[in-house]
């Protein structure tokens, strides 16, 4: 009996491995899709739209709006230079559309961020955030 279970568990094993490695990667699923969220308040029939996300052709989150019951609550669109896959520059919008903070990011060469940049509507530099790693 302990043998089938140990069989059984091994060939779901082997079997999920493969069907992971066969299957579409994680960026290209997200390829020209849109992701909405929708909520239902308890007691009421009608949900309402609370989150949509957009992505680009190549995978990439370019856009992200996230409603409240009066309409769009906040925006963020993503900018990538040329087929990177790190976003380069970061518009964050409020409620009434208009800019509210471009964050701009710098990355080393292993991919993690470096330097991130917040300015504020008018281009001036608000402030900086350094990002350091450690390995214990």
């Amino acid at each position: 009996m302990n043998k089938r279970i140990v069989i059984l568990l091994v060939a779901c094993l082997v079997g999920g491995c493969l069907w992971a490695q066969s299957g579409p990667g994680k960026r290209e699923r997200k390829k020209n899709l849109v992701v909405k969220e929708w909520n239902t308040k308890a007691g009421a029939k009608t949900p309402y739209l609370d989150n949509m996300v957009t992505y680009d052709e190549l995978g990439r989150k370019i856009e992200e709006i996230e409603y409240a019951s009066y309409g769009q609550k906040k925006r963020t669109v993503y900018e990538y230079e040329g087929t990177n896959t790190k976003c380069s520059r970061q518009i964050e919008y409020d409620d009434k559309n208009h800019v509210n903070r471009i964050k701009k990011f710098k990355y080393n060469e292993d991919g993690t961020r470096r330097v991130q940049y917040n300015y504020k509507p008018n281009g001036k530099l608000e402030s900086t955030k350094t990002f350091e790693y450690s390995y214990k």
